[in-house]
């Protein structure tokens, strides 16, 4: 007798920090009686939303908003947090990331923070390049005054993000990129350096190889005023290097986006460089551009047995998830008219996986190892074939992106419906839903404490969420180890290998992120990076007591690597962090 059809309207199984979440961020209440949805009614309206695209093609909304729905309700897929909070609702802003061009004049400054208000008050994040704006104390010839520099700009930006808080739904948060050949680099640099400054943005230096092999050969780098081209000085290049070294150290910013790297890949040359990222780095974007991220949990792809993946599950899985982000772009209402027209040419979607050090887990693949690398770079390679493959079947379908004459593409690639395909997002709060670990990150610890922004009513509020790492949990409960002293001792920073009654090779599979060397957190995303067409948001890992030349050996061994960008962060360099590990002797 066959197996019972799933019922259509069951609730998904959700963890208890997942409920918390998606309550005070996502289910929306009714005006009228005050009733909260479901997170299966969620799950159905994201759906109906943004099937709602199917039907300029031909297609059957419904049909596609069923196969979208029950890839959500079961955790599998899930789009990126703006299309959760707002599609099908009035507002229907659903993209995350975007990226703002910042002008060398008044009223260019000013209309990027008018964007970025709307943006925020949305639910995206946005990414400015502040290279374009002539250093402190340049001439400006219209007032006959010397100009504030790139630095005063983002404080007044970062005033503008505190004040609008994403509409009380998330925080505000932003990249601004310098480049390297700047002259007010130093002051980028260290503009973290008192406390609480600039404590909306993430910061990033944008290099080039030039400065990068100067840097190595004890070489110089130029300075070069962007108003007027000229060199106005130069610098040591190992002696800057050590300064954003010592900074990433101290504070966790700033980070490295390799500029050469990153354009090397840029899709579509003819309509400019790309000049930033948003904010966490895995979506390089040119001015105005906007993308729609998603990903999919690819630990509930583990093969039953444990000896593989379900490589058709989650194939289908891609095909599904590609139609979907590619509908999010057309049922999408955009903040501004700029914005709309640059994303309609190139259609960047950016799909990526979470859980990924689950499935390791359920492999027994230890995360640094070489089984681990070949493990990532294996499904980071099916995932950017099946969704390459799902692509260039919509291009086929629906036409290929507007932009395709005079891309890399032309003459003669493929037609893609979407410039770019694949990207690795950090996915947060979005994994958390899905109780599933971030992005392609490890473990950060067994049990832990998560700290959120979480009360609406004050968004300024910490939360905190102590959570024991589900996988971890589910074998130790199969194999019979499971107990509530284990979870006492991971909880107060004990080890799992010195836990009580944990068999010989559990800590192994199970290594966290500070028992992972950082040259293996490098090698990792590098193993991701060949595969993805945007980038890879990956945060390297230190202990406390980590050594300023291994963060600058990170840093070499990224560029050599071929990533795109590196971020570092060494425990405790922060007051606030969103993980926290209490110390062994912690009660």
């Amino acid at each position: 007798m066959p197996p019972p059809a799933p019922d259509p309207d069951a609730e998904p199984a959700l963890t208890d920090a997942a409920r918390l979440v998606l309550e005070r961020r996502y289910l929306r209440r009714d005006d009228a009686s005050g009733a909260m949805e479901t997170s299966s009614g969620m799950f159905r309206r994201v759906a109906r939303a943004v099937s709602q695209a199917e039907a300029a093609y031909g297609d059957d909304p419904d049909a596609f908003a069923e196969r979208a729905f029950a890839l959500m309700r079961d955790l599998r897929f899930l789009p990126n947090s703006p299309t959760l909070m707002n599609a099908g609702l009035p507002q229907q802003q659903l993209a995350a990331c975007f990226v703002l061009p910042v002008e060398d004049s008044l009223p260019g400054i000013f209309d990027s923070l008018k964007h970025a208000a709307l943006i925020h008050q949305s639910g995206g994040g946005t990414g400015f390049a502040f290279s374009r704006l002539r250093p402190r104390n340049d001439r400006v010839q219209t007032t006959r005054g010397v100009a504030s520099g790139p630095v005063s700009f983002m404080e007044v930006y970062d005033a503008a993000t505190d004040a609008i808080k994403q509409g009380g739904a998330r925080r505000g948060a932003n990249m601004a990129i310098l480049d390297v050949h700047h002259p007010d680099i130093e002051r980028f640099v260290q503009a973290k350096d008192e406390s609480g400054a600039l404590r909306n943005f993430n910061l990033s230096v944008a290099v080039d190889d030039a400065f990068m092999q100067a840097a190595l050969d004890d070489g110089e780098v130029a300075l070069v005023n962007p108003r007027s081209g000229q060199e106005v000085g130069r610098r040591d290049a190992r002696a800057l290097l050590d300064l954003i070294t010592a900074q990433a150290w101290g504070y966790g910013d700033p980070g490295l986006v390799f500029l050469d790297r990153v354009n090397r890949d840029n899709p579509t040359p003819q309509l400019g460089p790309i000049e930033s990222t948003n904010p966490c780095g895995e979506q390089p974007l040119l001015p105005y551009e906007s993308c729609t991220l998603g990903s999919i949990d690819v630990s509930k792809f583990a093969a039953a047995d444990g000896a593989g993946v379900d490589w058709q599950g989650l194939g289908e899985a891609i095909d599904v998830a590609v139609r979907f982000l590619d509908d999010v772009i057309d049922v999408n209402r955009y903040p501004s008219p700029e914005i709309e027209r640059m994303t309609l040419r190139t259609r960047k979607i950016g799909l990526g996986v979470m859980g990924f050090a689950d499935l390791l887990f359920a492999l027994g693949a230890p995360y640094d190892s070489e089984a681990g690398l070949r493990r990532g770079e294996g499904l980071a390679a099916f995932v950017q074939e099946r969704a390459n493959a799902a692509s260039a079947a919509l291009g086929a379908e629906r036409g290929a992106f507007p932009a395709w004459d005079g891309s890399i593409f032309d003459p003669g690639g493929p037609r893609y419906r979407n410039a770019t395909r694949t990207t690795v997002a950090p996915t947060g709060t979005i994994g958390i839903i899905a109780g599933c670990s971030g992005g392609i990150e490890p473990a950060f610890a067994l049990a832990y404490d998560r700290r959120h922004y979480l009360d609406a009513a004050d968004p300024g509020r910490l939360t905190r969420l102590r959570d024991v790492h589900p996988a971890l949990r589910r074998q130790a409960e199969r194999e019979g180890w499971w107990s509530d002293e284990l979870a006492a001792h991971l909880a107060s920073g004990g080890g799992l290998a010195d836990g009580p009654s944990v068999p010989a090779g559990a800590a192994r599979t199970f290594a966290t992120a500070h028992e992972i060397g950082w040259e293996w957190h490098v090698r990792m995303q590098a193993a991701f990076q060949r595969h993805v067409d945007n980038a890879v948001s990956k945060t390297i890992n230190f202990p406390r007591e980590a050594r300023r030349e291994e963060v600058a050996a990170a840093f070499a061994l990224a560029w050599r690597e071929g990533c795109k960008g590196i971020t570092v962060y060494r425990d405790g360099s922060r007051a606030e962090q969103v993980f926290a590990r209490p110390a062994a002797d912690e009660s």
